[in-house]
């Protein structure tokens, strides 16, 4: 008789095979546009010789995100609008309503296979069009690293976007080879919006630093190699500081580009990216009405691999604190801290789930062990620099310490109730040790930093950090 493995043997196949995991299989993930007749959903992939058991799907209306939902494939392989639109509207009949009445449109009482396509340009996409004829000029800024084969899924989607003026600065990040250089001068040579510049110091905040140093916009964007931006990403961006007054940075809708292997829907259950599919806007006051812990919880913001703050803001407050980041001891954390310096300092941060960008999760379990450890210790990172940067600070943080605790250890909480039977509290366990770790990784980063050196002709100089 052969005995189940145990919780050490198991984690071993996880370990070593990524995708043998008892009753794991892989999930695809589509896009359906309810403006128009729905498709038939098919378990089979056109580009991958792979038969899925279920699939996610972005529902958009006038190509603005309204939620997501999941559905399980039958014998027959392929879900006809017929069976599924119903469920589409038991799911998510308010979020669309709520969508078609602030185009000043009339209610839906139901979804059928046709959609819901209208006779009139939606009041959303008559408003994005309007602003896309005064936009701004953008710099989207991406640092990179010895990675051409990233540079070349991410950069076609960017140079298709629907935006009248912007420019895009590759950051060829403390290179070990010209692979980069090279890549760039092959490829796109010829292609005026792209320039490349490269920066010697390491760490994803000083790569970025010299993009925004280097930029010409009115408004800075940054994203990473291993995201596909939607055609629409950028103008969801710029339209964002719009939407209120003071804003000085605005974020973004972040899905995943696969949900090919465990790791990848260990990430989501983790906590993932996504910040929900309504537009908020976020200041001092506005946010605590979810959380006490409110601003410190920064990454309810955000994410780091969508964003855009106003190159004005940007070179008041000198940028990205070097300390932090990827490449550097902290492992992250430079996005919250930016987060929570717009709030501190006053101004609004709005999230704007309009602009979405799809991140390609970590295939395997080595990698996604390796990224929960930093975002422990980045977390602690983020919060050891605030206070160093405001003392003041200190007794508050110390006040909601109670509220951290239940938030990290309780299994009701938002951060934990997600996580299945499957979830390996191995991850859980590395998340919570590099907590412990962070404090000293960012003092010791900041002392290898004592002088950030962002600074550029006829700007402020760059704040101590």
């Amino acid at each position: 008789m052969q005995l189940a493995p145990t919780l050490r043997e198991h984690q071993a196949i996880i370990d070593e095979h990524s995708m043998s995991v008892p009753g794991f299989a892989p999930v695809l993930v589509r896009e359906i546009d309810l403006s128009g007749p729905l498709p038939t959903l098919c378990a089979v992939h056109a580009q991958k010789p792979q038969v899925y058991g279920s699939v996610r799907c972005l529902v958009r209306l006038h190509t603005q995100p309204v939620g997501l939902i999941d559905f399980t494939f039958g014998s027959r392989h392929e879900l006809s609008p017929e069976e599924y639109a119903p469920l589409i509207w038991q799911a998510l009949a308010k979020h669309i309503n709520n969508h078609l009445c602030s185009d000043g449109l009339a209610e839906a009482t139901a979804l059928e296979a046709g959609g819901l396509p209208d006779l009139h340009v939606p009041k959303c996409i008559e408003a994005r069009e309007a602003f896309l004829q005064r936009a701004p000029l953008a710099s989207v800024v991406i640092s990179t690293r010895d990675r051409p084969d990233r540079l070349a899924r991410c950069l076609p989607p960017l140079l298709a976007m629907r935006y009248p003026n912007f420019e895009i600065i590759v950051v060829d990040n403390a290179p070990s080879t010209s692979a980069t250089a090279d890549f760039i001068q092959q490829t796109y040579a010829t292609e005026p919006m792209v320039r490349y510049v490269r920066e010697d110091r390491p760490g994803l905040s000083a790569g970025r630093n010299r993009g925004i140093q280097e930029a010409r916009g009115e408004i800075i964007a940054i994203t990473d190699d291993d995201v596909t931006v939607d055609t629409y990403w950028l103008a969801g961006l710029a339209q964002g500081f719009e939407a209120a007054e003071n804003v000085a940075c605005v974020t973004s809708l972040l899905l995943p580009l696969e949900l090919e292997t465990p790791a990848q829907v260990w990430l989501e259950e983790f906590g993932g990216f996504n910040k929900g599919f309504v537009r908020r806007v976020f200041d001092l006051k506005h946010g605590k009405e979810d959380t006490p812990l409110h601003p410190f919880t920064a990454g309810r913001f955000g994410t780091g691999g969508g964003l855009a703050l106003t190159a004005q803001y940007l070179r008041q407050e000198g940028g990205f604190d070097p300390a932090l980041g990827n490449g550097t001891r902290s492992g992250g954390g430079e996005d919250l801290a930016a987060f929570f310096q717009v709030i501190a300092r006053g101004y609004r941060l709005v999230y704007e789930p309009g602009s979405l960008v799809y991140h390609e999760h970590h295939r395997d379990y080595a990698k996604l062990k390796k990224q929960m450890y930093y975002y422990g210790s980045s977390l602690t990172a983020y919060l050891t620099k605030i206070v160093i940067d405001n003392p003041s600070l200190l007794l508050s943080i110390i006040a909601r310490i109670p509220h951290g605790f239940k938030l990290i250890f309780s299994s009701k909480s938002e951060k934990n109730r997600k996580k299945s039977g499957q979830f390996p509290q191995e991850l859980t366990r590395l998340e919570r040790k590099g907590m412990l770790r962070g404090p000293s990784f960012y003092i010791k980063g900041r002392r290898a930093n004592k002088r950030s050196s962002f600074s550029r002709p006829g700007a402020p100089a760059a704040r101590k950090t």
